[in-house]
């Protein structure tokens, strides 16, 4: 299913987000910045972009694998969220992860990726108790040890 989604470049000279292959679940995002990350640092990149996405879906921007695997690149606040309603440029912010090794990020490389999903929401309802289950209160561990 193709939704449409309307974009506009804020810095015309980098590429509109694209698919890498046909069913990918994610579009690339390209960074409009040159960027030195020391290790442990974090920053803000802006991506040159904004769009319009429809109501009842949501944006939600996630790490690339390549970055994360290949030189510790993440997303501090993965995934990002992009409500329907916001206009503004799309940001990621980069945490360089790596303990010894700056990374640097040059205007037009690729920082992330898009996907676009529906989203529910929710009626919140204040009631007295929750109906029980098998796992009840049960967190973090509570399902064994692997």
């Amino acid at each position: 299913m193709d939704l449409l989604i309307e974009i506009q470049q804020l810095d015309p000279d980098l590429p509109v987000p694209k698919y890498a292959y046909h069913g990918d679940a994610g579009c690339d995002l390209y960074s409009a910045a040159d960027i030195d990350l020391a290790p442990g640092q974090r920053a803000l990149v802006p991506t040159g972009i904004a769009i319009s996405i429809p109501e009842g879906y949501a944006g939600f921007v996630q790490p690339r694998s390549g970055l994360a695997a290949k030189h510790g690149i993440g997303i501090v606040n993965t995934p990002g969220l992009i409500d329907s309603k916001y206009r503004g440029e799309i940001k990621v912010i980069l945490i360089n992860t790596d303990s010894q090794e700056a990374f640097s990020i040059a205007r037009g490389d690729k920082i992330a990726q898009l996907v676009i999903q529906p989203v529910v929401t929710a009626d919140f309802r204040v009631v007295e108790a929750l109906d029980a289950t098998v796992r009840g209160d049960g967190g973090f561990g509570s399902s064994g040890r692997r």
